[in-house]
């Protein structure tokens, strides 16, 4: 007997009564992973034969054992493959080399629009590529196909795609090529991005936003030091002569016909300095929205012609002629005289001023319809059309220079800007280039104060002037509230003589005292007031009862003209908001609408 010692199990073979024993290794991959062995109580001599065909179905067990432990890995594979892209948030699309859909998982699904079983065996160009890239997208295909070079493979890009609808957004794509024997094929990893470019453009824009605030801030800040140095060179100017010359005359070394020119000079430059700080003061009071305005009609003629005989000194001695044609029968307005003055002494003064030796101003005043149109045009140096747009800015001068001929602190034009617009009219400027002369024109609405001006407008074809009827207010109350007693005054009077019954209030507290023993039909009533504005006097009035005139309609007559003023005013109680200067006509009629409509 023969004991093989390389037989594990020979102890308990040989204690069973087990003679005869073999085994065949099972190999996978030239490795033994297991062994099959046979017992039997017989001796037998070895069997070539039978060992052969053992080993066969040790080789042929081992060869299904790996095919099964192959199929378990791809079944693994393809498990995590298929949960990997379940749960991708990213789109994920793979194509073969004729470009066809082989895969398109949910995330793909929700992004483009087609459901898995609708895209697989399409071409992609059809279904995700905008039309204007699909023949770029195939000729791409076919050059990496021919040669195996593409520019898209292995990068991440940002294209445009397009939805099942049609519609197209961005996307972040990155394409690789399987690695496989047979033909190439290729995934595609998709990401919608619409969001971060709408952030990405959101940042651009307040990016955007931030530099121009900043440039804005720094050339805030410039025109700040521009105009601080202006005003300091403006200022010491005429403090140079001032100073001076009294140095001299306080020494009286000076004979009489140069004490007369020392006398005239500080006079004259003390002036320049006293405009200097009026413009100061006024473009101030045009800031912080403080300029008043005393209003009642005015003959503007006269006005103008006052301005004339002002600069009139200053075109003498410039050798500056001044023409004029002012209509004194159409130049009736509602304003302050002083203000619409300095209007036109602001327009003359700078014509003058930028018009040379020998040149001509004209000066004209004319009813235009509604309107009265003050027209200044100098045949001076005139304006580049590219600086029309800034003239009218506060501290603007189109010559800003150290070497510049004309001195100002470049405020004259934004005070008349800011006048004119008080005044409910409007001024524009004109001028077909440098060296050409320049035409400002101021455009105010006009008042027929007259009875005879009314007459005639009625009489006067279309194109000749607009009629202007008040309307009847017999039978109504009106309260009007201002602090300003002119205004008062001019309002009793023109509601009056249209037969209203008139009552004059000049504060809050004296108005909320008529209330107690008198009720009007229409209130009309001032914002800004000292102590309580006008907002102060209607929040109070909507507290009584309708009774005692809770209800009554309210119209606010201010000089705060902007839209957010009107919407204050509504929005505290007022029916109507009307801004100063108002038009008689459009004044009663609000009235009427209003007492009508209660």
């Amino acid at each position: 007997m023969v004991v093989d010692d390389n037989f594990p199990r020979s102890p308990i073979a040989l204690r069973e009564g087990l003679h005869t024993g073999i085994g065949f290794p099972f190999v996978v991959a030239g490795a033994i992973v297991g062994v099959m062995e046979f017992f039997g109580r017989e001796v037998r001599e070895p069997d070539p034969a039978l060992l052969d065909m053992l080993a066969t179905v040790g080789s042929q067990v081992g060869l299904f054992l790996e095919r099964k432990r192959a199929d378990d890995a791809v079944r693994e594979s393809e498990a995590r493959k298929s949960a990997i892209l379940e749960a991708a948030l990213d789109s994920i699309v793979t194509i073969d080399a004729e470009g066809r859909v082989t895969e398109f998982n949910p995330a793909a699904e929700r992004t483009f629009g087609y459901r898995r079983a609708d895209a697989i065996g399409r071409e992609m160009a059809e279904l995700i590529v905008p039309p204007a890239l699909r023949e770029r997208h195939r000729a791409g295909l076919g050059r990496f196909l021919r040669d195996g070079t593409g520019p898209v493979i292995g990068r991440r890009l940002e294209m445009p795609a397009m939805r099942a609808d049609g519609s197209e957004f961005p996307v972040e794509i990155a394409i690789m090529r399987i690695a496989s024997a047979g033909p190439p094929m290729f995934t595609g990893y998709l990401r919608d991005i619409t969001e971060r470019k709408r952030a990405e453009e959101e940042r651009n824009r307040l990016l955007a936003r931030e530099r121009e605030a900043r440039e804005q801030a720094e050339s805030a800040n410039q025109a700040k030091d521009d105009f601080l140095a202006t005003v300091s060179h403006e200022l010491r100017t005429p403090l140079t002569p001032i100073l001076s010359w009294a140095g001299m005359l306080r020494r009286r070394t000076l004979d009489a016909p140069t004490t007369a020119r020392a006398l005239e000079a500080i006079e004259r430059n003390a002036r320049v300095q006293k405009q200097l700080v009026e413009d100061l003061l006024d473009i101030s009071r045009i800031i912080t929205g403080r300029m008043r305005l005393d209003v009642r009609p005015v003959e503007l003629a006269p006005v103008v012609q006052a301005a004339i005989e002002a600069v009139s000194p200053a075109a003498e001695a410039r050798s500056v002629r001044l023409e004029t044609a002012l209509d004194p029968d159409a130049s009736v307005v509602v304003g302050d005289a002083d203000r619409l003055q300095q209007v036109a002494w602001n327009l003359l003064s700078n014509a003058i001023k930028f018009t040379p030796e020998g040149g001509r101003v004209d000066v004209r005043l004319a009813r235009r319809r509604a309107h009265v149109e003050l027209s200044v045009a100098d045949t001076g140096r005139g304006i580049a059309a590219e600086l029309l747009p800034h003239v009218f800015e506060r501290f603007w001068q189109a010559d800003a220079t150290s070497t510049r001929r004309h001195g100002g602190l470049g405020l004259g034009l934004a005070i008349v800007r800011h006048l004119v617009e008080l005044h409910g009219g409007s001024v524009a400027v004109e001028s077909a280039g440098e060296g050409r002369g320049t035409t400002f024109r101021v455009t105010l609405p006009r008042l027929a104060a007259r009875a005879g001006d009314a007459a005639a407008e009625r009489a006067e074809p279309e194109g000749g002037g607009d009629a202007v009827a008040y309307p009847r207010l017999e039978g109504l109350r009106v309260l009007v509230v201002d602090d300003e007693p002119d205004t008062a005054e001019m309002l009793r009077t023109l509601l009056a003589e249209c037969g209203a019954e008139v009552r004059t209030a000049l504060s809050t507290a004296e108005a909320l005292g008529i209330f107690e023993r008198w009720t009007p039909s229409v209130l009309l009533s001032d914002i800004a007031m000292p102590e309580q504005d006008g907002y102060a006097l209607i929040e109070r009035i909507r507290t009584f009862d309708p009774a005692r005139g809770g209800r009554v309609p309210a119209i606010a007559l201010t000089a705060y003209a902007r839209n957010e003023d009107r919407v204050k005013a509504t929005a505290a109680g007022f029916q109507v908001h009307l801004p100063k200067p108002v038009e008689p006509a459009e004044l009663l009629a609000a009235v009427a609408r209003l007492a009508a409509r209660s």
